[in-house]
């Protein structure tokens, strides 16, 4: 099943358990009851996720935010919990009752919440307080239903691309501004590094979930999906993720491209890039930051391109952070935590002072200003952003331009709903034996590792 349809179906079946399936303790979300916004009304939020004790200098922050925002909003009283999201107790906080007003979650979640009704329809609050249009038309898709109501506020998001080492690049005789942008030129290029610079071509992250992680990455990008809709059951052990591993194997084993070590984490995989060990892996731009902030890689040998794909296009895997409101909130209620979460969020994406200031404070901090990656904002109101930080600029932006052109074309898929980093956990062991076991199986690997998910899906 492809992802696309996969997401269609999440959202559009079993209509008729929409009812029975709404909050946990039968409540209908208010934003649906019809009553009236009254702006000016007193209102009471709780806003979750404060920073803990042992960062004073956050808390101070915080509370200087939250002061700011009542200033500006008398009506708005604004009380704040440590409460924040945990994979492993949060539908127990959703069945209980007892989450916040508005607090951070995970891309992973939306996909259920919302044909569960544990989310408010917070569509026309959304424009109400003028934040619609400032929003990422992409982000927003994974927090909208088939109809296109909106019931939560994405702020943070990546994606994942395929960082390659210029230099190296340029060693092989390849076009550092043209990186492949499919998986047969992948294979090509990695060919030509090893042979030219005696270099891995190519390096796949194998162990602490980022094996499976990865592999869910090379999944979609292959057009294949990791679970079923409902999260209760595994799907890749079909095409995409076959072919998946085998293209790994092959690269491994006929063609020898990718080096001697096939026990990577995220952070070793980035030290041995930045080193000028590893001609390509996938890689979310932020690598950018580790791998010349803290290993010392020259920003002229960075770049990232799109991630590659096999016939499609069909996407790449994203993750990131929402803004979800309690599905018991009021209106009134709703409309005062959008626009906390404007004030505290976005603001800095509008406001020509602050953006500007916000800028100054990274380059002062040896920070970087004008990294790519995957906005939350509109492209209109992405770009009147960067022209104002331009000038402060200490990225090389059109390293980054596969990568930049690929978000306005390919689709952004979550990540496994259910359980997903046990499902990583199950799918790093397959990867590790592809790449270190000559005559593994890759079939026997996929159903063994499919009968083990899908144990732990069914709980």
């Amino acid at each position: 099943m492809t992802r696309t349809a996969r997401l269609v179906v999440a959202l559009t079946s079993a209509a008729a358990l929409l009812t029975a399936a709404a909050c946990a303790d039968g409540s209908t979300p208010a934003a649906t009851t019809g009553e009236s916004v009254d702006e000016n009304a007193p209102v009471t939020i709780t806003v979750g996720n404060r920073p803990k004790p042992d960062k004073p200098a956050d808390v101070a922050t915080f509370d200087r935010n939250v002061k700011k925002f009542t200033d500006a909003h008398p009506n708005i009283t604004v009380k704040s919990t440590e409460t924040e999201w945990d994979a492993q107790t949060f539908q127990a906080q959703v069945a209980g009752g007892s989450l916040p007003t508005v607090m951070s979650i995970s891309f992973t979640e939306p996909l259920n919440m919302i044909p569960n009704k544990q989310l408010p329809d917070i569509t026309d609050e959304l424009k109400l307080v003028d934040l619609t249009k400032d929003l990422n038309p992409e982000t927003l898709k994974l927090v909208s239903d088939d109809k296109g109501r909106i019931y939560g506020v994405p702020f943070e998001a990546f994606s994942v691309g395929l960082a390659y080492n210029r230099a190296l690049f340029k060693q092989a005789g390849l076009d550092p501004d043209k990186p492949p942008t499919n998986w047969d030129e992948v294979r090509q290029y990695a060919k030509q590094i090893t042979e030219k610079t005696g270099k891995a071509g190519y390096a796949q992250l194998t162990k602490d979930n980022t094996g499976g992680w990865m592999l869910t990455t090379m999944t979609y990008s292959m057009g294949g999906t990791v679970q079923s809709d409902d999260g209760k059951k595994s799907t890749f052990n079909d095409a995409p993720a076959k072919k998946a591993l085998q293209l790994l194997k092959d690269m491994r084993w006929t063609d020898n491209t990718m080096g001697t070590n096939f026990l990577y984490n995220q952070e070793e995989a980035r030290q041995d890039f930045a080193a000028g060990k590893i001609g390509m892996i996938m890689q979310a731009p932020d690598a950018y930051d580790m791998c010349v902030k803290n290993f010392g890689m020259k920003p002229a040998d960075f770049g990232e391109g799109a991630l590659p794909q096999d016939g499609g296009p069909f996407g790449t895997l994203t993750g990131g952070s929402i803004k979800m409101i309690n599905p018991k909130s009021s209106k009134n209620e709703i409309v005062a935590a959008l626009k906390w979460i404007k004030s505290q969020e976005f603001d800095k994406y509008t406001d020509q002072t602050v953006a500007i200031q916000n800028a100054k404070d990274a380059i002062a901090d040896k920070g970087f200003v004008g990294r790519p990656g995957v906005t939350p904002l509109s492209q209109e109101t992405y770009d009147q952003y960067n022209k104002w930080r331009e000038p402060y600029n200490n990225v090389p932006v059109e390293q980054f331009k596969g990568y930049v052109e690929s978000t306005k074309t390919l689709k952004l898929l979550p990540e496994p709903s259910n359980k997903g980093q046990e499902v990583y956990a199950l799918l790093d062991p397959v990867v590790q034996q592809v790449l270190t076991k000559k005559d593994a199986d890759i079939d026997k690997l996929l159903s063994d590792a499919a009968s083990k998910i899908d144990a732990r899906l069914a709980r």
